[in-house]
């Protein structure tokens, strides 16, 4: 398991994309909309920021951690803490978001297929 993201909700994604470019140097990696929020990766180095609009978002400030095999991870998670997903983007990749034991968000994602 590695870090993969720290994800935050905004009010005006346009101006904090170019606030983040513009101040920290990151470069636009990817953008995307799913599930009615429109979502941009900016990135440095080993460091993403996912910024999410939050017109459509609930608070959806959360930390990302990238696993091999997401259904394995799920093995070990109480159900009862599961948030929401299961999900297969677009880009393949899957993802699932859980409330750790302070009601904090921690998503877990899936990139590389199984072989």
């Amino acid at each position: 398991m590695r870090f993969h993201h720290y994800g935050l909700v905004v009010d005006r994604l346009e101006e904090s994309v170019a606030f983040y470019k513009k101040h920290f140097r990151l470069q636009e990696e990817s953008r995307f909309s799913f599930m009615e929020e429109d979502i941009v990766f900016l990135a440095a180095r080993e460091f993403r920021l996912e910024l999410i609009s939050s017109q459509s978002a609930e608070n959806n400030t959360h930390l990302c951690f990238e696993v091999d095999d997401l259904y394995e991870l799920m093995k070990r998670f109480d159900s009862n803490r599961r948030i929401e997903g299961p999900y297969k983007l677009e880009n393949g990749w899957k993802t699932i978001f859980y409330e750790g034991p302070n009601k904090e968000v921690i998503e877990f994602l899936q990139i590389k297929p199984m072989l």
